[in-house]
């Protein structure tokens, strides 16, 4: 293998892809060339910079090849945060070697646990018969030990392994005299590593953060009951006849114990009544394993030996020493976070513990953010098993405490995940859990904010040296993180039967699709013999952060977490970020989009070598279309500009009332006249199509933002909302019931005019009888008579006759209905007063009919336009709930047909709950922003025909008023118009002049 291949290897297959590249650069040459030198054993081979296959292979199974990054198994984490910030290692009942209650009990297990990243052991103080306090499991056959001999090994081991500070959690049954040896033993043996006092920065007050490992290191810290200075309940007040219920501190089901004294401050007495009755005892677990114990044996004892089952009251020089870790005991998150100490921890045996974490998890979370909280096998495991630590650790726990004797699984996880960051027993919670600003649910299914998702593929290629017998072997691989992340029990090889040395698996790959929490997460790859019924030959936890990628060699770990020597797995591992089903061409090219164009370009380079001439004519095309679109967008631009102008400078004259020629005979509905040209109104219609084509753009930008994932969104809008626009009021005045009302008047002005017709007729009659006669005597009279003018009368005649054209030149026409009568002789005085007595009543009955009808008209045309609005909102509040179902019911067939089509791909039942729940809340979160999509469009919808139906109604108004002001006006000009007319003589036309004036 060259060098140029071997960089080739490492940039595409070894390294992690998710690495930045200015942070973590790309293996060189140079690079690739050194680590020839070192692994090539042929030296002619490392001269030419070139990897043989034995050279290799030792490359793959050195140190410059980890499958965990380094840097995790150096000191890598930030020290500098509280302690109430980090998982400590922590030990239950550390004395024992074996059974609860017949195991035996020794001192070298304390310097074992200390050795192996310890930080957090318990001893359980009881009184000696010689005065000596001694360490034992009470009421059980397990035997004593001497508790100075602890103290001593503990000094003599606390920071071999780590120099970051040990907690050491006293159990104390011990008198006050033993109590006070406990306390010289502690301060003269620790001499300088005790921390007898609080530090100068970080006092004990409400408020103040714990202080963090880097400023307590080499210290040992006590964990025991603090005795406070005020009233003390006496004695005598705990009842003795019979045994009380053990129970550990944080027990919420079970009433508080009657305690010897109140172990809170006098401070806190008005903060909780029931804190006052209780100690601020330590684990009350070691009592409730004592209560379970003695049940077990039915051996009950006396009442002092129940007094003294039972914590003493803490001594004066013993409560000391406590400072940092003051065990109380745990009344309500609500509470503590009232306190605001976060000096003081509570305890919870694992099922007091599992029932917070599933009644209010958040709260859990967010309570051991500032204070510590320590959580212990329940007191009926008797066997010494141990629960998942991993269940505690989602929730945040500090101090997850397990029996160290038994080397389970949950104790394999324990000794895996500790054995990072240089084995110091503190690893540095995920920022999430860290930050107060920040809420994270330890039952979470879907991404947590801010944190990435990750894929991780794991493949088993072969073993080797698993163990020299002629057995069949398998490998399992698990991961262990938040519920939903964790998988058991179902990645396993096939059995290589007779093979222990190399056997060859090559399985496909282990994918573990999505992993939400990769901070919390491990990866458990252990070796089985068919032989050893199901007992691992070797395992191995490896964190998710810090996996490298490519093919690794893995070195297992006994049981223990010790090293073996020569079994190792051969993997090829894959770690990326998780990306749904359908999306990967979509992230890999926005990962590296260079690469996606060039490969596009590539492939259109190869494609021209067929189709050049279908290219070149589409590009003639296309550019021929790109500038037709160019003049077509300018065309639109111009049609808006101009329709604007048009709209500005004629919104007046485009809807101006006037009154019709027959608005007399036709009644009061005024008559919109469109005032622009032909042209206007072409440029107007475009100029509404082109707001249209955009409203429906905006609305498909709307939905487009919806849609999520590589599943099709259903439309969110209808063509039929487009359809909701305000009646206008000219459609109105076609309605029916108007209609109706305007014929009805027009009926009743007919039957007014016949009448007055008829009148008219009978006058007219009268006076052309009496001018017959009249006619007759003149003729007769002018016979006889001669009359002689001279020149005087005539040039007078002529001046009247001036004066009076002159006058009528001057007279102004009366403005109605654009009708202008001529001027002629007047009638006789007696008949013109009695046809201007008919006129008169006819017009004020008219006048009077019309402006009744008006009110009318009007009346009955604004109760068809208020029903009609409200029938148009209703409308539309019914389309956006049919609509919005109809969403639903697609969103729901889109699930299903989303199920059915992974279904097809994923056989495994786990991956389709998993991936049934991942659906099912996707489309949950794709409905709620789809019904926040349809709500928001068809508010606007809404507020936009509401302000159309404003508009109507102020048009309304409008046009009553000019309607009125129309009619008045006319009336007004028709009475002195006919007066005017009738006071001339009268002559053969001007009963039809008045005729067309009445008219």
């Amino acid at each position: 293998m060259p060098a140029a291949q071997f960089v080739e290897f490492l940039n595409k297959t070894q390294r992690d892809p998710r690495l930045n590249e200015i942070l973590y650069p790309y293996a060189d040459t140079a690079r690739a060339k050194d680590l020839i030198q070192q692994y090539e054993p042929n030296k002619y081979n490392a001269q030419k910079g070139q990897f043989s296959f034995d050279g290799f292979l030792r490359y793959l199974m050195s140190e410059d090849n980890p499958i965990v990054s380094l840097s995790k198994l150096d000191l890598s984490q930030d020290m500098d945060q509280p302690l109430s910030q980090y998982f400590i290692n922590s030990s239950h009942n550390t004395y024992l070697t074996g059974h609860q209650l017949t195991g035996k009990s020794s001192v070298e297990v304390y310097r074992q646990c200390l050795l192996a990243g310890c930080r957090c052991v318990e001893l359980d103080f009881w009184n000696g018969r010689t005065d000596e306090p001694i360490i034992v499991h009470g009421y059980t056959f397990v035997p004593e030990i001497s508790a100075k001999e602890v103290i001593e090994a503990i000094a003599e081991s606390a920071f071999k392994t780590s120099e970051f500070p040990i907690v050491l959690s006293f159990e104390n049954h011990c008198n006050p005299r033993q109590q006070a040896k406990i306390a010289q033993y502690c301060r003269e043996i620790f001499g300088e590593n005790l921390l007898d006092q609080p530090l100068e920065s970080h006092k004990l007050e409400p408020g103040c953060p714990l202080p963090p490992p880097a400023l307590l290191r080499k210290k040992i810290i006590i964990k025991n009951k603090k005795k406070h200075h005020h009233k003390k309940n006496h004695p005598s007040e705990a009842s003795l006849d019979t045994l009380p219920e053990m129970q550990g501190n944080g027990d919420i089901p079970h009433p508080p114990l009657q305690k010897e004294g109140s172990k809170e401050s006098a401070d806190d007495e008005d903060l909780n009544e029931e804190d006052d009755e209780c100690s601020s005892e330590e684990d009350d677990d070691e009592d409730e394993d004592d209560a379970a114990e003695c049940s077990k044996h039915q051996a009950i004892p006396s009442p002092d030996k129940a007094a003294s089952a039972k914590e003493s009251e803490a001594g004066a020089e013993i409560s000391a020493l406590v400072n940092y870790v003051q065990p109380v005991h745990f009344t309500s998150f609500e509470s503590a976070e009232k306190k605001n100490k976060f000096y003081e921890m509570s305890s919870f045996d694992e099922k007091q513990a599992t029932t917070l974490l599933k009644e209010r998890p958040v709260e859990f979370v967010n309570y051991n953010k500032n204070q510590l909280s320590r959580v212990y096998p329940a007191g009926t495991r008797f066997d010494s098993s141990n629960f998942m630590p991993q269940v505690f650790w989602n929730a945040g726990c500090q101090l997850v405490a397990l029996n160290y004797q038994t080397l389970d699984l949950a104790m394999q996880l324990n000794l895996g995940i500790f054995e990072y960051n240089f084995r110091c027993g503190y690893l540095l919670k995920p920022e999430f859990m860290r930050r107060r600003d920040r809420r994270f649910d330890p039952f979470a299914e879907s991404t947590v904010d801010g944190i990435i998702a990750g894929t991780v593929s794991v493949q088993v290629i072969s073993a080797h040296c698993l163990t020299d017998k002629r057995v069949g072997t398998y490998v399992e691989v698990e991961m262990y993180g938040l519920p939903t992340d964790t998988v058991r029990r179902k990645f396993r090889t096939k059995i290589v039967p007779n093979n222990g040395i190399n056997p060859v698996y090559d399985e496909e790959p282990f994918v573990f699709k999505k992993v939400v929490l990769p901070e919390l997460a491990c990866i458990r790859i252990a070796a089985y013999s068919v032989a050893d019924s199901g007992k691992p030959i070797g395992h191995r936890v490896l964190p998710v952060v810090g996996l490298c990628p490519g093919y690794r060699h893995v070195g297992l770990r006994n049981e223990v977490g010790q090293p073996l020597l020569t079994p190792t797995l051969f993997l090829l591992v894959q770690v990326k970020d998780y990306v749904p089903d359908g999306l990967s061409d979509f992230a890999e090219a926005l990962a590296n989009p260079i690469k996606y164009q060039s490969e596009l370009e590539k492939r259109a380079r190869q494609l021209s070598v067929l189709t050049d001439d279908i290219v070149e004519e589409g590009s003639i095309s296309v550019v021929g279309a790109e500038e037709s679109a160019e003049e077509e967008e300018s065309m639109k631009l111009k049609r808006l500009q101009s329709s604007q102008a048009s709209d500005q400078g004629s919104s007046q004259s485009s809807q101006t009332v006037v009154p019709s020629s027959g608005s007399i005979s036709k009644g009061v509905s005024p008559v919109i006249s469109k005032g622009a040209s032909s042209e206007e109104s072409g440029a107007a219609a475009a100029a509404s199509e082109d707001v249209d084509s955009l409203s429906d753009s905006l609305v498909a930008m709307s939905v487009s933002d919806v849609q999520t994932g590589n599943s099709k969104a259903p439309a969110l809008t209808s063509p039929a909302i487009q359809e909701f626009v305000a009646e206008p009021l000219e459609k109105l005045m076609e309605n029916k019931l108007v209609k109706e009302k305007k014929q009805e008047m027009e009926k009743k002005l007919d039957a007014l005019r016949r009448k007055h017709d008829k009148e008219r007729s009978r006058l007219q009659a009268q006076r052309t009888s009496q001018d017959n006669e009249k006619s007759k005597s003149v003729f007769y009279r002018s016979h006889k008579l001669v009359k002689r003018l001279s020149s005087k009368n005539i040039e007078m005649g002529q001046g009247m006759v001036g004066i009076a054209t002159e006058a009528t030149s001057e007279s102004p026409e009366c403005e109605g209905d654009g009708i202008s009568a001529p001027r002629f002789q007047g009638l006789p005085r007696s008949h013109s007063e009695r046809i201007l007595a008919l006129h008169k009543e006819h017009v004020g009955q008219e006048r009077e009919l019309r402006e009744k009808y008006h009110e009318a008209v009007f009346s009955t045309l604004e109760k068809v336009m208020l029903t009609s609005q409200t029938n148009q909102l209703k409308a539309l509040s019914d389309l956006s709930k049919r609509e919005t179902e109809e969403v639903m019911k697609k969103l729901e067939n889109m699930r299903k047909e989303e199920v059915k089509a992974r279904s097809k791909i994923h056989k495994d039942r786990d991956e389709m709950i998993r991936i049934k729940r991942e659906v099912a809340k996707s489309m949950v979160e794709k409905g709620v922003n789809e019904r926040k999509k349809l709500t928001h469009i068809y508010a606007k919808k809404t507020e936009e025909l509401e302000r159309q139906h404003e508009e109507v109604r102020l048009r309304f108004e409008e046009e009553k008023n000019k309607a009125r002001a129309v009619l008045l006006k006319e009336y007004e000009c028709r009475f002195p118009r006919v007066e005017e007319e009738l006071q001339l003589p009268t002559t053969p036309s001007t009963d039809a002049n008045v005729q067309e004036s009445y008219e």
